[in-house]
């Protein structure tokens, strides 16, 4: 089976006047279609870095970036980031907010319209289509983001701790409902979080970056005997085992 995603040998550095900071070091791995992989690791390590590479906004200094066989610089259009906060624009409503990115690449069609307004449906946002973000709360928000990133109908998807704006309590419900919607639509995703419970609870595997520069110090996949839902794995007895597993691995 070919990876969707094939990461092979990436470095990468910062450079300033003051000299060169070495984010990423000779990092490997590949994911295939329909994994969900998160990815941890202390402060600094370079976990954001990794996802500005796959995403195609930097070059890699070494090493090379692949999305279906192409290079990512190839492959934008078929790559979906979620940011860490909503960046919903208030003077639009809600159904506009999720139309945004179609409107830009010119695709929003009267079908593209109406499959908009049967997600919003579908995610339980029907009933604000024409609300402002304002009136939503953080959860809404966050589903509404992520529409409007599916829209796109992207292969893979990037989630930069789209949750960490959130109380806990709603994180909970939202880190849900975004994991059942992603598996529910068949993609592809990686996860950066600082959240070792989040990335256990949502994930199919696991890789752990060192202190930087960052490099893999761990790949751990994870098995809840076919549970998918976040909040029903953290009540799973695998939970804690894997959750000491990845914390061994972080201090070591």
């Amino acid at each position: 089976m070919t990876p969707l995603l094939e990461v092979s040998g990436v470095s990468h550095s910062y450079h300033t006047m003051e000299g060169e900071t070495k984010a990423l070091s000779h990092i490997t791995f590949s994911i295939f279609n329909g994994e969900f992989v998160a990815v941890v690791g202390p402060s600094g390590c370079g976990k954001t870095t990794l996802l500005t590479l796959l995403d195609g906004l930097a070059a890699p200094e070494a090493g090379t970036i692949l999305v279906n066989g192409r290079p990512v610089s190839e492959a934008r259009q078929h790559i979906g980031y979620m940011f860490q906060r909503d960046r919903l624009l208030e003077w639009r409503t809600i159904l506009a907010n999720v139309s945004l990115g179609l409107e830009i690449q010119k695709r929003m069609t009267s079908q593209a319209r109406e499959e908009l307004i049967s997600m919003l449906d579908a995610y339980g946002l029907g009933e604000f289509a024409g609300s402002r973000p304002s009136e939503l709360s953080g959860g809404m928000r966050q589903r509404a983001a992520l529409i409007r990133t599916l829209a796109l109908k992207p292969d893979l998807l990037l989630l930069d701790e789209p949750f960490s704006a959130l109380d806990y309590q709603t994180r909970l419900t939202v880190c849900d409902d975004i994991s059942s919607i992603i598996r529910k639509n068949g993609k592809t995703a990686v996860l950066v979080t600082h959240d070792l419970s989040e990335a256990i609870s949502a994930a199919d595997r696991i890789l752990v970056l060192s202190s930087r520069p960052g490099t893999i110090k761990a790949e751990i996949p994870l098995d809840f005997s076919g549970e998918t839902s976040p909040i029903r794995r953290r009540n799973m007895p695998e939970f804690s085992a894997y959750f000491n597993l990845v914390w061994k691995e972080l201090k070591i």
